[in-house]
């Protein structure tokens, strides 16, 4: 670099500059700007660097290339980076920070083994939605992902599958930058102060009308599909407890499902009707007979040899077609949960007895509840308003009667 030519950098004269032979480079200095050089490769690239001791050690600084990047520009970037210098900082390692730095797919990685497959029930999910909505970000570098890129996929999700997907979203992404964050990464999480969208409270239950259809429709399914249904439906729990139900949890004696780990952290019992109990006797009894010829005893109530888990995912292929064949449209899979917790209000349980047996921790979560849990009342207080209207009108008749009597009295 010593033996580098100096001289003032012009652009006719940089656009001047024979190229090297091949395998060669050439620099030339700037005799402006102390430090500026210039790279001029055989290939024609004439690139712009800083050359700068940095704590005894040489280094050199990309700015830019020519003619993309004026002399002008290159010559205030130069001095940007040796006021940089100056202050204690090394741009040079914040560079290589950044170029050594993991990829959304590395730490995408990370979060599943060190915490979603570790913690959360809803691993799978993580999966899916970063790989349907996500993949664009994969290959990029952590610090390159942007609030306006994350912004951006909202505002796409939103459009393409629905204003909850979209939110959704964009909450598990939030929870795998705040994961980098707490193991050392030193960026912004690009996925905070996106603003989501405006979600109505949901509340669709199975109407009436819709259950017989629903069942005729469910009778149609494989057995396996058949049960799982069933069961989501009349314990009102989660899909994740359904389908990793453990027969050690059920106590036959007691009628109860001890789900030893929910959402909110405790523990709850769901108390098992007849026709559950009759539901899980007879894969009960389909269990020993597979496990018969072996001496592990059956674990899961919906085994699954497909499985990593060992027990099946939720079937959520199966359940557009079962909605098809029965003929209704707008109801989640979630919804039978609230399908329980609705004609329970609509026959007369508190919401107390409601949100207990849901696993609700707060009494808002039982609240969409309250104008089903209305109609016990309102006829209550219809047939006392009917009472007070005969008693009135009785009373009436009565007092029209005598006024009439006391009027022929006088005549």
């Amino acid at each position: 670099m010593s033996s580098a030519k100096t001289f003032n950098f012009t652009k006719p004269a940089l656009l001047a500059l024979q190229l090297p032979n091949t395998g060669k480079r050439v620099y030339y200095r700037d005799s402006r700007e102390q430090g500026l050089i210039l790279d001029v490769r055989p290939s024609g690239s004439k690139t712009f660097y800083l050359y700068k001791k940095i704590a005894g050690r040489p280094e050199r600084l990309l700015i830019g290339s020519f003619p993309d990047t004026s002399i002008e520009n290159a010559r205030k970037a130069a001095s940007v980076l040796k006021g940089q210098i100056a202050s204690g900082k090394n741009p040079q390692e914040e560079k290589r920070g950044i170029r050594n730095e993991m990829t959304f797919q590395q730490l995408f990685d990370e979060y599943m083994t060190r915490y979603s497959k570790q913690h959360k029930e809803t691993w799978q999910q993580d999966e899916q939605v970063i790989k349907n909505h996500f993949s664009h970000f994969l290959n990029k570098k952590i610090s390159a992902i942007s609030q306006n890129d994350v912004q951006r996929t909202h505002a796409r999700i939103g459009v393409d599958s629905g204003h909850y997907a979209a939110n959704n979203a964009v909450a598990r992404l939030r929870a795998i930058f705040n994961r980098a964050i707490e193991w050392g990464w030193q960026g912004i999480n690009p996925a905070t102060k996106i603003k989501e969208f405006k979600e109505a409270t949901r509340d669709r239950f199975m109407q009436p009308e819709e259950l017989p259809r629903f069942v005729a429709a469910l009778d149609q399914e494989d057995q396996t599909i058949k049960d799982y249904t069933w069961l989501l439906l009349l314990t009102g729990s989660r899909k994740s407890k359904v389908t990793a139900m453990r027969w050690a949890d059920i106590r036959w004696h007691q009628q109860e499902w001890h789900i030893p780990n929910t959402k909110n952290g405790d523990p709850i019992i769901i108390p098992l009707t007849p026709q559950v109990l009759q539901i899980l006797q007879q894969r009960w009894q389909i269990a020993l007979a597979e496990c018969s010829q072996s001496a592990k005893k059956p674990k899961w109530v919906f085994p699954s040899n497909k499985s990593k888990t060992g027990h099946i995912a939720c079937p959520a292929h199966s359940w557009k077609k079962l909605l098809e064949k029965a003929e209704i449209e707008n109801f989640r899979m979630h919804d039978l949960r609230r399908t329980l917790g609705s004609y329970q209000a609509i026959t007369g349980a508190s919401l107390q007895i409601i949100g207990k047996s849901l696993g609700h921790r707060s009494p808002e979560a039982t609240l969409i509840y309250a104008r089903l849990h209305l109609d016990p009342v309102r006829a209550a207080v219809e047939k006392a308003t009917n009472a007070m209207f005969s008693l009135s009108q009785n009373n009436q008749s009565a007092n029209t009667l005598l006024t009439i009597q006391h009027h022929n009295d006088g005549f």
